[in-house]
């Protein structure tokens, strides 16, 4: 199951973040919150990080909510660091992914 999340997972962030050329999806903002856009892939990417951190075991769902609350906000832009939450977003699945040999 946790496999499915993780492919999951990274078809919506090349999705997202790295459109492809010849197919057009749209990129939908569903409303705005501190003058940034929330699009649809940003929230279908949060419900699959949240729906992957249920399936962990207990010591590893902590980790992956403080990483979950620190993507949701260097989204937001409350954390301004460039580049922030790709690398939290690559932390989270390669978590995903180590927990799965674990």
């Amino acid at each position: 199951m946790i496999i499915a999340i993780v492919i999951i997972l990274v078809i919506l962030w090349f999705l997202g973040y790295s459109p492809i050329s010849g197919i057009a999806i749209p990129n939908i903002i569903l409303f705005n919150i501190n003058n940034h856009p929330v699009t649809l892939w940003e929230i279908l990417i949060l419900v699959a990080i949240g729906w992957a951190i249920s399936l962990l075991p207990r010591p590893l769902q902590a980790v992956a909510s403080v990483l979950l609350i620190l993507w949701v906000l260097s989204v937001l832009g409350v954390l301004a660091i460039a580049g922030l939450s790709n690398i939290i977003f690559f932390v989270i699945v390669v978590g995903l992914i180590i927990s799965i040999f674990i």
